[in-house]
């Protein structure tokens, strides 16, 4: 059985730990590797390694930092398949998904590669008689990220490490233990590219270690994505300890389906963002809120579209579903299905007894929908994070969108309607960070922030877009006066003698 590595100082190194976490194949549900569970001491380690690499790094000037991420840019490129399989092999993607979590690490490296003209400061000549101030922004030092298991190359690779990178920081990943080797290979690809030793270092720990980074004096910031609990749990004790964090929470996005939406082709936007990634991701659609006049012809085309898609392995260019990314989480997502039958949910497919032939080991789930479902009722109003959609019944617009904001959740939201001021009513006054209007899935493209609100958001600078480059750089405003020769005789100096 192959034992992974950690990557500190652009070494892979071999943990002293005594204890390893299985990474499986989900398509197969055979063990693929180990990975180690680093300790405390070689946390501590590698954040000094990235505190070294630092004063060189932030040194260099960002136009040259920036060519390593150019031909980062290039080499995704030429390992497009080998990352792709790579997703799909330890993740259970399938493999358009997957190549779609390898593109949005190109992007988010695309994103980075501007850095100098989104990094420039502003600057005011005679702000005040005689003085001049410009704003700058710099590095700060040090940053954490704490990935899941969902989008091993989008996360890290394309939200964390390019632009933190590009403004003259060091980083280190503590990646999933479910999903390590992806990220490990990135670190490889960076090397190639020419990023020197210890900018990017990559660990797998549990949380005892990460906690580590909460509290360090030499971690700068935090970058999270995960749970609401533990979201919290990382916002308020590391902003106790004087370090910026941007931590992504959980989601429950609703889509509100008006009377006058085309059934087919609502339902067919649902399908890809419900099912799409097995439910594993974060604005994922498990929720449709339909109008009563739409709702039977929409549940019944959900139902026969959904019977359509292929389950099968990940990296089988055939298959338009594949597995959950363990047992248990699969049988995590098999509780809430009961629990959802338990109480009171119309289930009108049922997609626990699916079975791949060939496959029989994989953790597969088949898409399963409920109707009728209340708000009373959890199944509607918790994340799952699986193949279960859930659709809630409302008489009018108003009753929709206000059963959407009831929800503790803000991550997206959506609507689906061919009515132009519900339209616009919906975008102004949902509480949902991304917004689609017959968009599915409302992710913006990484010149947009990722803004989720409410529970599904902690911290002040969400990450991509501009935000993304205040929350990896300090702003610094210098002012300057300067004196001819007359003024440099003149000792007396007013006590208002500034810029007041």
């Amino acid at each position: 059985m192959e034992k992974l590595k950690y990557y500190a100082g652009g070494k892979f190194i071999e943990s002293k730990t005594e204890k390893y976490n299985n990474v499986y194949n989900p398509s197969t549900g055979e063990i693929t590797a180990q990975v180690p569970c680093c300790t405390a001491e070689e946390t501590e380690e590698v954040i000094q390694v990235a505190k070294k690499a630092y004063e060189s790094w932030s040194k260099v000037p960002i136009v040259k930092r920036v060519q390593v991420l150019y031909k980062l840019r290039n080499l995704i490129e030429e390992h497009m398949d080998e990352l792709t399989y790579l997703v799909a092999q330890e993740h259970g993607k399938v493999w358009d998904e997957a190549a779609g979590d390898v593109l949005k690490a190109k992007e988010g490296t695309e994103l980075a590669c501007s850095a100098p003209s989104m990094i420039l400061g502003d600057a005011l000549m005679n702000a005040s008689s005689g003085f001049d101030t410009v704003l700058y922004r710099e590095s700060i030092g040090v940053f954490a990220g704490i990935v899941p298991f969902n989008f091993p190359a989008m996360i890290p690779m394309g939200w964390m490490a390019p632009m933190c990178i590009a403004a003259g920081n060091t980083i280190i990943l503590k990646v999933s233990s479910s999903t390590p080797r992806t990220a490990l290979r990135f670190a490889e690809l960076y090397q190639e590219a020419g990023l020197p030793d210890g900018v990017l270092n990559i660990i797998t720990c549990s949380r005892n270690e990460a906690e580590i980074f909460l509290t360090h004096p030499d971690i700068k910031g935090i970058s999270f994505v995960g749970s609401t609990a533990v979201g919290k749990h990382i916002y308020s004790v590391a902003a106790e300890h004087g370090k910026r964090v941007q931590a992504l929470c959980e989601a429950k996005n609703h889509a509100l389906v008006l009377k006058d939406a085309p059934v087919d082709r609502t339902a067919a936007g649902i399908l890809n963002s419900a099912f799409g990634c097995a439910g594993e991701r974060c604005m994922a659609l498990p929720v449709v809120v339909a109008e009563e006049e739409i709702a039977d012809a929409l549940v019944a085309k959900l139902v026969e579209l959904a019977k359509e898609l292929k389950l099968g392995p990940a990296y089988d260019k055939s298959s338009t579903l594949g597995p959950v990314i363990d047992q248990k989480h699969k049988q995590s997502v098999l509780n809430w299905i009961q629990k959802g039958i338990d109480e009171g949910a119309k289930l009108v497919l049922d997609g626990r007894d699916a079975v791949v032939k060939g496959y029989e080991n994989g953790f597969y789930l088949a898409p399963t929908i409920f109707d009728n479902v209340t708000e009373e009722m959890t199944v509607g109003s918790h994340e799952i994070f699986g193949p279960v959609l859930c659709i809630k019944r409302v008489k009018s617009f108003e009753e929709g969108l206000k059963l959407m904001n009831d929800n503790p959740f803000a991550n997206g939201s959506v609507i689906f309607t061919q009515n132009g001021y519900y339209a616009r009513e919906f975008a102004a006054r949902t509480d949902g960070g991304m917004v689609g209007i017959n968009v599915g899935i409302p992710v913006p493209v990484g010149v947009f922030p990722f803004s989720g609100h409410k529970n599904s958001f902690f911290g002040d600078l969400h990450c991509l877009g501009k935000d993304g480059i205040k929350f990896y750089t300090e702003s610094k405003c210098v002012t300057t006066r300067w004196f001819d020769e007359e003024e440099m005789k003149k000792t007396k100096v007013s006590t208002w003698d500034g810029m007041i």
